[in-house]
């Protein structure tokens, strides 16, 4: 079975993404989905207040809201998946992802946030392009 790993942060590029890999795993079927969504760590001064429980918790709780519209769309088109959360930088964790999952390829949507090289394909995505072992796919 071949997995293609789809980054979800909850942007409207990235549900794009979502419904192009549903399509395709509809055509090929032996391919399995993986969801992610990365969030970023929590600030010390938030750290420091709170639970490894409670940020456990609240990071649990949050990913499972910002995947909730990808695991529509993938439920509804009948497509296997999977999903993931990690915490750290995004691309890094992508990156590790794939290899952990031991993923074929990667699609992703872009953001138009950033820098200059950024305005085209977004700086994650451009990080993860660098990084990826594997094929990255860009929806925009």
């Amino acid at each position: 079975m071949r997995r293609i790993l789809v980054p979800v942060d909850g942007s409207d590029n990235a549900l794009r993404a979502v419904r192009y890999a549903a399509s395709l795993a509809k055509e090929l079927p032996d391919v399995q989905l993986e969801l992610l969504n990365v969030q970023d760590p929590l600030p010390n001064h938030v750290r420091a207040v709170l639970s490894e429980s409670d940020i456990a918790r609240w990071q649990s709780g949050y990913s499972s809201l910002v995947l909730e519209p990808a695991t529509q769309i993938l439920d509804a088109s009948h497509v296997p998946y999977r999903v993931g959360s990690r915490v750290g930088s995004p691309a890094n964790e992508i990156s590790q992802q794939v290899h952990d999952r031991e993923c074929d390829a990667i699609i992703m949507g872009t953001r138009g946030l950033g820098s200059l090289a950024s305005l085209v394909i977004g700086s994650v995505a451009t990080k993860t392009i660098h990084m990826a072992k594997v094929p990255v796919t860009l929806i925009k």
